[in-house]
């Protein structure tokens, strides 16, 4: 069973893909087999809404986020951790482009559908817009029909909330990274369970 972390940050391994890593290897504790993919670098667009998914499971763009589509499009996947540095109170345009791009999973027999979802923000200040962004992330992985999760008790709210901008960093941040944590091994322990029915 497979736990897949996507980083919807443009930095290449920052702090949103040390939140995402805390998570993977929670997910990984509990035996989930996990991997990290990261959108920084990648050259692609948003969906151009051309139609062509309508009528068979292929992307007309020929970017490099087509094969991270294809690759949730996996029966081993078990659930999607995905993770965003928060953007006026929003994910980043990355990873709006990537859910705009899954569009191809729903529309060709909701490929995501009973998927467990679960999420990670990372703003710059601990009330700095990562909740509103959770929430979008949630209402993307709603519409492909997974099943949202979030970190669990004893917080038990929207998952991981993390803050990179106080004294040290992310990595200074424990209460974020415990959040990151939790979630990570919910989305996996979830997972397993509905994977074995």
């Amino acid at each position: 069973m497979k736990i897949i972390g996507i980083c919807a940050s443009p930095r290449r391994q920052k702090t949103t893909h040390h939140a995402l890593t805390v998570a993977l290897e929670a997910a990984a504790a509990t035996g989930a087999q996990t991997s990290l993919i990261e959108l920084a670098g990648k050259k692609f667009s948003g969906c151009v809404a051309c139609g062509q998914c309508l009528k068979k499971p292929v992307c007309s763009l020929d970017d490099e986020l087509s094969p991270i589509v294809q690759a949730l499009d996996d029966p081993e996947l078990g659930g999607l951790i995905f993770a965003t540095p928060v953007y006026f109170g929003g994910m980043s345009s990355q990873g709006k482009a990537f859910w705009d791009r899954c569009v191809l999973l729903r529309r060709n027999g909701f490929r995501l559908a009973d998927k467990v979802g679960g999420a990670i923000a990372v703003g710059g200040f601990r009330n700095g817009g990562q909740e509103t962004t959770l929430a979008q992330v949630h209402a993307a992985m709603l519409v492909h029909g997974m099943i949202v999760v979030s970190e669990g008790p004893p917080t038990s709210h929207f998952g991981g909330t993390c803050c990179s901008g106080g004294e040290g960093g992310i990595q200074a941040d424990e209460f974020g990274l415990t959040t990151a944590r939790a979630l990570g091994q919910r989305v996996a322990t979830l997972a397993a369970r509905l994977h074995r029915d």
